[in-house]
């Protein structure tokens, strides 16, 4: 079964290299409709998977100035402790019961619904967001919403693996429309490095860790994003893109309502 762990990588690395998303939002769903992993133990595995491919363009973004640190560090300040809280509690939930992977089962076709509005609408709430830019809540109170918008992320990423990416990026663009693209792009991929580190170890912790998996997703994930990241400027992304949303709602669909 391994190959076949590792086959999948190579695809969700590649579709990720193509379009910049769909990491957790792709990789969890295949691994517990596809391969039958428990939910908990796919979300476990993701979001540590997620914490060491992240962590390279980190450095690649970080090197280029492409990261805004105070903006990383607000969504930290409210992701974090979110996190540590959210496994907390899965962690106060009866052992051997159905309840944890009910739980992130729901979550994830929650998270995988929010993320396919996110990528088809992305457009327009960006310029919706340009035009109200100089609202007077955003004026007063933007740090205090990047920090609460943090803690939603931290919640949902802990639970479900899935928010960190496609969802980060459009909250930063609704926040921040002044901000470029590359430093959007970059300081969410900042944040969700110490948020998928923390959430992943804190489901280690609950036993949700396969780390065999872990490793047979790496070694097909890592030549599939370089692959991925050459082909993306002969690949229409705006065709990708809604192929991508359409087949998350379906599969986030087919979770909360199973």
């Amino acid at each position: 079964m391994d190959y076949l762990y590792t086959l999948s990588g190579f695809a969700v690395g590649t579709i990720v290299g193509l379009t910049g998303v769909g990491g957790g939002s792709l990789m969890t769903p295949l691994l517990v409709l596809l391969f039958g992993v428990h939910p908990a133990t796919a979300v476990g595995t993701d979001l540590l998977y997620a914490a060491l491919t992240k962590a390279g363009g980190t450095v690649a973004h970080g090197r280029k100035g492409h990261i805004d640190w105070s903006i990383t560090g607000r969504l930290a300040l409210g992701s974090i402790p979110a996190a540590v809280i959210t496994i907390g509690v899965l962690s106060q939930l009866p052992k051997g019961s159905n309840a944890i992977g009910a739980i992130v089962s729901h979550g994830l076709g929650f998270a995988l619904l929010l993320t396919a509005i996110a990528i088809l609408f992305g457009r327009k709430l960006r310029e919706y967001a340009g035009k109200h830019e100089d609202s007077a809540l955003r004026q007063c109170c933007l740090p205090k919403i990047t920090i609460a918008v943090g803690a939603l992320l931290g919640v949902l990423v802990t639970i479900s693996s899935v928010g960190a990416g496609a969802l980060g990026v459009a909250a930063l663009f609704f926040l921040y429309p002044k901000l470029s693209p590359v430093k959007i792009v970059g300081s969410d991929v900042a944040h969700a490095v110490p948020l998928t580190l923390v959430a992943g170890l804190g489901h280690w912790l609950l036993g949700g860790v396969d780390w065999a998996l872990l490793g047979a997703l790496l070694i097909g994930s890592l030549p599939g994003i370089w692959l991925g990241s050459h082909l993306s400027a002969k690949v229409p992304e705006h065709i990708l893109r809604r192929l991508l949303a359409s087949m998350l709602a379906l599969i986030g669909s087919k979770l909360v309502f199973a």
